[in-house]
C-alpha cells in the first residue's frame, strides 16, 4: 500500500489518506467540493460542487501517475436528488464511454455541509 497525496487537492480533514495505491488500483477517498486554493466550496450549487469533486479526484489521480479517464468505479453521495439530472450531466462532462461503474445515494448530511461527495477507484498506469 502506497499513500498518494497532492497539494493541488484539499488535505484530508480526518484520519485518512487522500488516496491509496494498491494492487494496480488507486482508491481515492471521498472528495468534498473544496477548492484547494481557497479552502472553501466554489458554490453552494450541487452542480458546481460535482465539478469540483471530480477536479479534486483528477489531480489526485495525476499525482499517482494515472488519469481520471481510467476510473472504473465511483460512489456519489448527494444531499438532494431532486437535481439529479443536472448533477448527472456535470458528472458526464468528466467521463466518456465506457463509463465507470457507479453507485449514487441520497444522504441526510455530508461533512462541512457539502451537497456532494465523490470517491473513486482508478486503474493505475499499466493496468487494464
Amino acid at each position: 500500500m502506497l499513500p498518494i497525496t497532492s497539494a493541488a487537492a484539499p488535505a484530508a480533514i480526518g484520519p485518512y489518506s487522500q488516496a491509496i495505491a494498491s494492487g494496480g488500483f488507486l482508491f481515492v477517498s471521498g472528495q468534498l467540493p473544496i477548492d484547494p486554493a481557497t479552502g472553501a466550496f466554489p458554490s453552494d450549487d450541487p452542480v458546481q460542487q460535482m465539478r469540483q469533486c471530480l477536479q479534486n479526484i483528477a489531480v489526485i489521480a495525476e499525482a499517482a501517475g494515472t488519469h481520471l479517464s481510467r476510473t472504473v468505479k465511483t460512489t456519489v453521495l448527494v444531499r438532494d436528488l431532486s437535481r439529479f439530472a443536472e448533477i448527472n450531466a456535470a458528472y458526464a462532462e468528466a467521463f466518456s464511454a465506457p463509463y465507470p461503474a457507479r453507485a449514487t445515494f441520497e444522504v441526510s448530511a455530508l461533512p462541512k455541509g457539502a451537497q456532494i461527495e465523490v470517491d473513486a477507484i482508478i486503474a493505475l498506469a499499466g493496468t487494464r
